[in-house]
């Protein structure tokens, strides 16, 4: 009989009800399924020991062999620590024990050799061990079966318990008994043969218990391969039903005002990636299908071109189209763009914000809802309850990572069937992320920067540099352009000595005095009016040079700004630092990004500024700072969920994601309600993995 592997932990051989209230708080491990899934985070070499005088505090684990030779109890604050003294033949250090010390003195013996294993810490001079893993030698030796030691997550509340890694090593060993090392497969037997995979019982030994490296090896693959393709699976079926089930407004032809503006109106010729961009989109809208679709692109490749281009589309079929963007100040700087490209069409557009005026928005709710408004564009007030369309067909959401999913969501119910939603983002995503993270949307990219663009010069210069920088920008000024200086903080922090806005903004005004110079100050503590105001200023050329934080990180579009100036760029991560570079470069003449710091840096922040001198693709910027942050962090919150593996990694197994992807896309077209024969193992687990969210938490 197969035992059920939801069953509680607390029924586990060794384990008990203590011991399982641990596991849960500790580890997240409620039954034999979560258990079974805690993979080693590495494996020791059983057979390499250290010699005592060969030790250095390190923060990888070590094997020594040795003898107590006597124990002493040491009061502290609170109670007493015990202390051993453990000897080999080239020197001594201690063992420390903050709890349990009773039954730890009761179970060691004097002068009996000891096989012990941990981190080694130097404290006054001497070598100790804290909470060590202790085996006789004999015993360590009976159960060398293999050389590979697995070493399980664990936490320190967990050591000072005593549940040790030796512990955890017995509970698994308990749970192998008590199944028999019997498990069920969750792949196909198509997939185990096309692949050459382990079954799964083997995979599952050989993980905790590896025979040998190779056979670690074909375990590790076979379990980040499952993993992995069962993400793709959840991903590409998601888009499947959405397509199926949620029907949109098939747009049947591109219409007259996309044909008038693209004949007569258009300001320069598309880039390639542009046209095929725009002919995925026509394909989406034309089919009986919702497009769900992700648009990426660097910063000044042309995304919001295609995005009108996109909502004239559904105009010349008879429908409206929104623009949603996070700020009040993108909003209006996209209400202006497109009101200027669209002067000479026959097409009305207006602008939403929170803080348009009763009579305004009572003009936009009756044109919207009567269909005499085709083009809204606004900010998160479009998805107010009373904004109302007569017939929305489209809707665009710029840097959708600033919005949640309710937000979104949103916007579906603005119309019977839900609208066409094409999502944009300026932050470059690498390929695996997006693979992991949106494989439920399809994705485009614009991946071609407009002719006639020169690429933005950038310079690393160090804060003893500071009056060169300051000569360059009076020479910028001269020519009459206009410059960027950002401040990582808004008032100076005690704890870090950085360059804070207001002492800078001081500092700026003393070298670049009016009435020659004319400066402007923004940041996030404003009032939106004045905000606004200053910002107003430095768009029509009234100041020269803008200080700010990075409320100017997205949008901000000033074509005579040739020079931005990042202060104390170590502060910043590697997409913010794009993201500011990105508000120069839009005009005809030479930019250039001037990335200054202290002497002072670490290693990840040498590599960031490097990177960002060493090139301009967004693309190649994401995969470094993918390396250096890890996907969750470049992601956030919201959608670091999925991201939670139990044994494969994005970044060091892309090649077995990709593999992953391929197979399940492969096996979907073929079979794409996995009712198949052959494939109801996978339909299943499919089943089995939903039904229990705990232990596949990136399942929806």
């Amino acid at each position: 009989m197969t035992t059920n592997l939801q069953t509680s932990i607390d029924y586990l051989k060794g384990v008990g009800p203590n011991r399982a209230d641990l596991l849960r708080k500790e580890l997240g491990i409620h039954t034999y399924q979560d258990l079974i899934n805690l993979f080693p985070n590495r494996y020791l070499d059983r057979t390499k020991y250290y010699k005592i005088n060969t030790l250095y505090q390190n923060t990888a684990e070590v094997q020594v062999i040795g003898k107590i030779t006597s124990f002493k109890e040491i009061a502290q604050k609170r109670g007493k620590r015990l202390v051993a003294t453990f000897q080999d033949e080239t020197g001594t250090m201690e063992l420390v024990w903050f709890r349990g010390q009773k039954w730890i003195r009761e179970g060691l013996k004097t002068n009996t050799p000891y096989v012990i294993f941990g981190k080694v810490n130097n404290f006054g001079g001497k070598y100790n061990m804290a909470h060590p893993d202790i085996e006789l030698l004999k015993e360590h030796e009976q159960n060398l079966r293999s050389a590979l030691q697995p070493i399980y997550p664990s936490t320190e509340k967990l050591s000072t318990r005593g549940i040790t890694n030796r512990m955890m090593t017995k509970i698994m060993q308990n749970l192998f008994i008590e199944t028999g090392g019997k498990f069920v497969e969750t792949l196909s037997k198509n997939l185990l043969e096309n692949l050459k995979l382990v079954p799964k019982s083997e995979a599952l030994l050989n993980i905790h218990f590896p025979k040998d490296s190779e056979a670690l090896f074909k375990a590790e693959f076979r379990l980040k391969f499952e993993e992995l393709f069962y993400i793709q699976l959840q991903l590409i079926l998601k888009n499947l039903i959405h397509k199926s089930k949620i029907k949109g407004f098939p747009f049947e032809t591109v219409g007259e005002p996309f044909n008038t503006f693209f004949k007569n109106h258009l300001p320069f010729e598309l880039t390639g990636a542009q046209k095929r961009v725009l002919k995925e989109i026509r394909a989406d809208m034309g089919s009986n299908a919702q497009m769900n679709r992700l648009l990426q692109g660097d910063v000044g490749s042309g995304k919001t071109i295609v995005a009108l281009m996109s909502m004239l589309i559904a105009v010349g079929n008879g429908f409206q189209a929104c623009l949603m963007a996070p700020t009040a100040i993108l909003s209006v700087q996209h209400y202006n763009g497109l009101v200027d490209l669209c002067k000479d069409l026959k097409i009305s557009i207006k602008l939403l914000q929170g803080s348009s005026k009763t009579s305004e928005r009572l003009e936009i709710h009756e044109m919207l809802e009567s269909g005499e408004l085709d083009i809204l564009i606004g900010t998160h007030a479009v998805l107010e309850d009373k904004v109302k369309f007569k017939n929305l067909g489209l809707a665009v959401i710029d840097e959708q990572h600033r919005f949640g999913v309710k937000q979104r969501s949103k916007l579906w119910k603005k119309n019977t069937f839900p609208p066409h939603v094409l999502v944009m983002t300026a932050t470059p995503i690498p390929r695996t992320l997006a693979m992991s993270v949106y494989g439920d949307l399809d994705i485009s990219v614009i991946d071609e920067l407009p002719p006639g663009r020169k690429a933005i010069k950038t310079v690393h210069r160090y804060d003893s540099n500071r009056l060169k920088v300051f000569q360059f920008i009076r020479a910028e000024i001269k020519k009459k352009r206009q410059v960027y200086i950002v401040y990582p903080l808004i008032q100076e922090s005690a704890q870090m000595d950085y360059k804070d806005l207001m002492d800078g903004y001081e500092s700026i005004a003393r070298d670049f005095p009016a009435p020659e110079f004319q400066i402007s100050i923004v940041h996030g503590k404003m009032k939106p009016a004045d905000k606004e105001f200053e910002m107003q200023r430095f768009i029509k050329g009234q100041t020269q040079i803008m200080v700010a934080t990075t409320v100017i990180e997205v949008g901000v579009n000033v074509p005579n700004a040739s020079v931005m100036i990042i202060e104390s760029a170590e502060r910043f991560g590697l997409s913010q630092l794009h993201q500011l570079r990105g508000r120069v470069g839009r005009g005809a003449e030479q930019s250039y990004c001037i990335l200054m710091t202290s002497h002072k840096q670490s290693e990840n922040s040498k590599k960031r500024i490097e990177t960002m001198v060493k090139t301009n693709d967004g693309f190649e910027i994401a995969e470094v700072d993918l390396n250096l942050r890890g996907p969750g962090d470049i992601m956030g919150t919201q959608q670091s969920g999925i991201l939670n593996l139990r044994i494969a990694d994005i970044i060091k197994d892309s090649d077995i994601l990709k593999h992953a992807r391929h197979h399940a896309k492969k096996l979907l077209e073929k079979d794409p309600s996995l009712g198949h024969a052959e494939n109801a193992v996978i339909l299943e687990t499919y089943r089995q993995m939903s039904k229990y969210k705990n232990i596949w938490n990136y399942i929806s």
